[in-house]
């Protein structure tokens, strides 16, 4: 039955192409027949210039397609490929234009979904094993058909060398052909036409999603959808696919567009909402907008009963809790902070099986310093998913603030163990080591994470050269990447938007002025490796290596400059070197970047303290405490301070807090956590 298909498939296809011969169709004998990926769809489903359309027949086209099919279900997966291939081989035809875009998405998706890389045979390797077949059988066997289709040839024919490239060429030609025939006419005569061509490239889409999304090639899949624009009016489908597709290739501004033209066409589904938001929070740090986004995906949810409300309260939650990281004023943080906490509660009472609503819980609380309730709510967090990377972060952090060190390292050890490339991790542990066992232990850690670094991120930067500009531009929580342990590097944090962009300006004006050139590739990855440089110039200082430390400050310094954090490290070093002066202008070129740096704050009050200015240093270190009254160091500075003007008394109550918040405190603030979202 296969072999009579396979004939009269063979001979249909010789037939059309020997009917096109006669009728002297023009240029459809050779590659360059295939349409490119520019090619628009018509306006209307007729043939042009009243040319009558050859179309196979139901009879005929069902034949061509069943022989591959049939071979499957008998098992046969190989002889299935090598069938189609053959057919798509065949030079084209006018009447089996639209039959290849089936045929060529049919062989995608049976190598997508039936062949493995392994058993994957390329195009070449299958007509080597046929012509062997048929050199050993001498003569031809029942069946066996005298009469083949013309097939292209030439020696510039692209052959694939791979599954995955001969998946994505399969794909992009049938998008081309599918974008060829789309039909743009909105008229109610074509309507049948229209849907039917709309069907037959969203299958393409959906096909394309799913091979370019694994390889995380989402630039070409944007490209894609680009091109589908024309034909997509009121096209729920290909808008959302075009949205995720966006916010993928790190399109921010341009998915923020196309989210709100989704919503529009499906103002119901809250999902969408949600993930504008997360952009809104997560990359372009608006967070009014983002809240605005919830609200429109908590009334649709509410409206519908959908199982997305309590995630609707958690993201309102979190959206507060961002805006109370942006406030100065503690009083009216702390407001924030109880309103958060109303929407966490609300999330948990709906869904008591979510893991970021107990993890959210738990860090409301740990920043509170309500130690036992934080530490009750990340083990639920756990408990419903133990491989959570930022739940362990907040454990091993309230461990350290019990003073529990050796457990927090043994925890810390044992999540490295599960994500060893986990760099926040890898930093608490640094830090952990460094109490435990001294500096010389938690150098070796700072190198490791240098040479990680190396392994993640080299190969990305010298294969992604891109435009720094675009990059400050898009990535406002670039410092949420990599935390240090200030409060100012939180994620979306106000004062660190701030800072980076005060940043940008300086480092554009440097480059004008001086020989500096901003590292080429994603800024993500080379500030990362400032944090890094800084995290072991930090322990070189404290192991009094001070020449080691100002090269590591150095090597920061010539990726970028201009940041308030290498300002501070070079303040740290000249301090050590009793080299106050120098170290309080680079504490206030610090404070000019970003005012709200609470450890350059604190160093600029010690450093007045030592140079005799105690009312300034007084001064300094309140505005210190009122950026965070946690900070059990500026607490204690000031009390050394108070001593200094002989307020004994006022000395002895800071010095008391100090004791008090430092019983609480980890080792780390829990603000170097990065937020999460999913």
């Amino acid at each position: 039955m296969i072999r009579c298909f396979e004939l009269a498939g063979d001979l249909t296809l010789l037939y059309l192409q020997e009917q096109d011969k006669l009728t002297s169709t023009p240029s459809t004998h050779s590659l360059h027949s295939l349409p490119s990926a520019n090619t628009t769809g018509s306006s209307s489903p007729l043939p042009p210039n009243g040319v009558e359309n050859k179309k196979i027949g139901v009879i005929l086209e069902t034949a061509l397609q069943r022989a591959p099919i049939l071979h499957m279900k008998s098992g046969h997966v190989e002889k299935a490929i090598t069938r189609y291939r053959n057919m798509l081989s065949a030079v084209e035809s006018t009447a089996t234009q639209h039959l290849r875009l089936t045929l060529a998405r049919q062989l995608a998706e049976v190598l997508l979904r039936g062949c493995s890389e392994h058993a994957y045979k390329t195009p070449n390797q299958g007509m080597k094993s046929l012509d062997e077949k048929s050199r050993s059988n001498s003569s031809l066997k029942f069946g066996e058909s005298p009469w083949k289709p013309q097939k292209y040839s030439g020696t510039n024919l692209f052959v694939p060398r791979n599954i995955n490239e001969e998946i994505i060429l399969l794909l992009l030609i049938s998008e081309a052909m599918a974008v060829r025939e789309a039909v743009l006419s909105q008229s109610p005569e074509f309507k049948n036409d229209r849907v039917h061509a709309y069907d037959n490239a969203t299958a393409v889409y959906d096909l394309l999603c799913i091979s370019l999304a694994r390889r995380k090639q989402h630039q070409i899949l944007i490209e894609v959808f680009e091109r589908a624009m024309k034909f997509s009016y009121e096209a729920t489908h290909v808008w959302q696919q075009f949205a995720l597709a966006l916010m993928c290739g790190r399109k921010n501004v341009r998915a923020m567009v196309v989210l709100q033209e989704v919503h529009r066409l499906l103002p119901t589904e809250p999902h969408y909402c949600l993930l504008a938001a997360k952009i809104c929070f997560q990359q372009l740090g608006k967070i009014e907008e983002g809240l605005e986004w919830v609200s429109k995906a908590l009334k649709s949810s509410e409206e519908r009963a959908s199982m997305l409300t309590a995630r609707c309260h958690l993201f309102h939650g979190l959206g507060i809790t961002l805006e109370a990281h942006h406030t100065q004023r503690h009083a009216d943080s702390h407001a924030l902070r109880a309103k958060a906490l109303e929407s966490f509660l609300r999330s948990q009472q709906l869904d008591s099986s979510d893991h970021l609503v107990e993890f959210y819980l738990a860090l409301h609380y740990a920043q509170s310093r309500l130690l036992v309730e934080a530490t009750h709510h990340v083990k639920l967090a756990l408990y419903l998913r133990s491989e959570h990377p930022h739940s362990l972060h907040l454990l091993i952090l309230l461990l350290s603030a019990q003073q529990e060190y050796e457990e927090a390292l043994e925890l810390a050890e044992a999540a490295l163990a599960e994500y060893p490339e986990n760099l926040h991790l890898l930093y608490v542990r640094a830090s952990l080591e460094e109490a435990v066992h001294g500096g010389e232990v938690a150098l070796l850690t700072a190198r490791h994470m240098l040479s990680l670094w190396q392994n993640l991120y080299k190969e990305q930067l010298m294969g992604e050269i891109s435009d720094v500009q675009s990059q400050f531009n898009t990535n406002h929580d670039s410092y949420s990447i990599f935390n240090m342990s200030d409060k100012d590097t939180t994620s979306v944090h106000a004062e660190s938007v701030a800072a980076s962009r005060v940043e940008q300006a300086l480092s554009e004006v440097a480059s004008s002025l001086s020989s500096y050139q901003p590292k080429p590739g994603p800024q993500q990855a080379w500030l990362l490796q400032i944090q890094i440089w800084l995290l072991t110039a930090q322990l070189y200082l404290k192991t009094d290596q001070v020449n080691e430390a100002a090269q590591c400050i150095q090597e920061a310094s010539s990726i970028f400059p201009m940041s308030h954090h290498i300002m501070f490290m070079k303040g740290l070093l000249h301090e050590k070197k009793n080299e106050f002066h120098d170290a309080q202008i680079c504490y206030q070129n610090a404070l000019a970047i970003n005012p709200y740096h609470i450890k350059s704050l604190r160093h600029l009050g010690l450093v007045y303290h030592y140079l005799g200015s105690h009312r300034l240093a007084e001064k300094t270190l309140l505005d210190a405490i009122k950026v965070d009254p946690h900070d059990h160091q500026s607490w204690q500075t000031l009390g050394e301070v108070m001593v200094s003007l002989d307020q004994l008394e006022a000395s002895s109550k800071c010095l008391a807090t100090a004791i008090e918040i430092e019983s609480k405190s980890p080792i780390l603030p829990f603000t170097s956590i990065p937020f999460c979202y999913e």
